[in-house]
């Protein structure tokens, strides 16, 4: 059923993934008239959101990138996605593209560094290697998150 939204139709649809098979519903997408969804580095930004907020869902753009790219493009702060103009999203993407290593690029960098000192068997390798805190913590308690679930040793009782 159509509804009303700030004088626009909007449609709902199912969305259908090749990956569930013969037509399986996989989510519910709204469309909007004029609202469209502006993907930047592979990544969906949210149409609701002020375009600052919105960069930061990019991985390798964070406050202060994010600051610098609406500067550079003199976009006010107030801007929401949804306003922006396919111009304007094509120069926020032909930055990005240029000047940030964003994404998978710098996903498989981190990678390929922790690689590197893991080679070197070097202090910082050796801890990724044996999945506990890299950075001087403390583990004799704590470091759960790297260390995974507490393991019961038989015997231990006073």
């Amino acid at each position: 059923m159509p509804a009303r939204a700030e004088g626009r139709v909007s449609s709902w649809h199912f969305a259908f993934s090749p990956l569930t098979g013969s037509g399986e519903t996989a989510g519910i997408v709204r469309q909007t008239g004029a609202s469209r969804v502006a993907r930047i580095a592979g990544v969906n930004l949210p149409t609701n959101k002020r375009v600052v907020i919105a960069l930061q869902y990019i991985h390798g753009i964070g406050q202060t990138k994010a600051g610098e790219i609406m500067e550079k493009l003199s976009l006010p702060a107030e801007r929401r996605v949804s306003q922006l103009t396919d111009q304007e999203v094509l120069h926020i993407r032909e930055m990005i593209d240029r000047d940030y290593v964003v994404e998978g690029d710098l996903r498989r960098e981190v990678q390929l560094n922790i690689k590197r000192l893991m080679d070197l068997g070097c202090y910082r390798g050796l801890r990724h290697r044996r999945g506990l805190p890299v950075r001087g913590q403390r583990t004799h308690t704590n470091a759960r998150t790297r260390k995974g679930p507490a393991k019961a040793i038989a015997g231990k009782k006073k």
